[in-house]
């Protein structure tokens, strides 16, 4: 194992330490302690103290400016949950004011269009009362009638509001009326009892209402025997049918709905 020696000192130059030398002659004095290198190492260990100081002030100087920079950042950071706690009360106000909306009252439905007052009646709504009266009175037409025809494009075609208010405000014996339409269907048409009845309530017909129409037919005075020998008597002339097919054809459902009496006396009386 190798082994380091001290280097040899140089010539004159004193011993490392100030301790005498093994085999030195007794008596010799020994040499004076070297104060000069003493305050070198003195000197060197203040300004090493010193360079370590200003290391340590100047880490010390970073630390605290890495302190100061990280409280800033941590206080910029902390501040930014603040702004954003301020802004959330304004997201929570929007389903206040969805619930605000909801709570809002529908809009009311318009209300039906009043009739006009009687000073202010549209000259089309008097108009239309006009030829309603017309009709009623010489055409003995119903109530249902009457509207349709003031509103039909092959008609008259009045407005709607205009012919309601016609109709409502017509005055008419609508009883009367089918009781008058029945009597002209006897008289020049020569229909049965139960054939009138279907043609004022039918509402290809003149569509009045039933029991205006049982009205009619109740009140009327008309001989039905009669009305069935007459329609006999068009069917032999105008379309040469026999005796039983005119029976068959006075007496049928689809047909002319006399009784089967009524049929029977016709075709007896077609050559009286």
């Amino acid at each position: 194992m190798n082994s380091t020696l001290p280097p040899s000192p140089e010539p004159g130059a004193p011993g490392p330490s100030s301790a005498p030398q093994f085999g030195m002659p007794a008596g010799a004095p020994a040499p004076a302690p070297q104060k000069k290198r003493g305050k070198w190492f003195i000197a060197g260990g203040c300004g090493c103290l010193a360079i370590i100081a200003l290391v340590v002030a100047s880490c010390s100087a970073i630390v605290m400016n890495g302190s100061d920079d990280g409280e800033d950042t941590s206080t910029t950071t902390d501040s930014a949950p603040a702004a954003v706690e301020e802004e959330a009360p304004a997201e929570e106000a929007a389903p206040e004011e969805a619930a605000i909306e909801e709570e809002a009252p529908a809009e009311e439905a318009p209300a039906e269009e009043e009739a006009p007052a009687e000073g202010d009646v549209p000259a089309e709504y008097t108009s239309a009362l006009n030829s309603a009266e017309s009709y009623s009175e010489m055409l003995h037409m119903s109530k249902q009638g009457i509207f349709d025809q003031l509103t039909s494009e092959y008609g008259d075609q009045f407005s709607e509001e205009a012919a309601q208010y016609a109709v409502d405000n017509l005055e008419a014996d609508w009883n009367d009326n089918a009781l008058k339409s029945a009597e002209s269907y006897s008289e020049t048409l020569h229909m049965s009892k139960q054939g009138i009845y279907d043609q004022l309530t039918s509402e290809y017909g003149e569509q009045f209402t039933e029991e205006q129409a049982q009205y009619a037919i109740d009140t009327i005075v008309a001989d039905w025997n009669q009305n069935a020998l007459e329609s006999a008597k068009s069917y032999r002339d105008t379309m040469d049918m026999s005796p039983e097919a005119i029976r068959d054809q006075l007496s049928s459902e689809y047909g002319d709905q006399f009784t089967q009496e009524e049929a029977d006396y016709a075709v007896e009386n077609l050559d009286g």
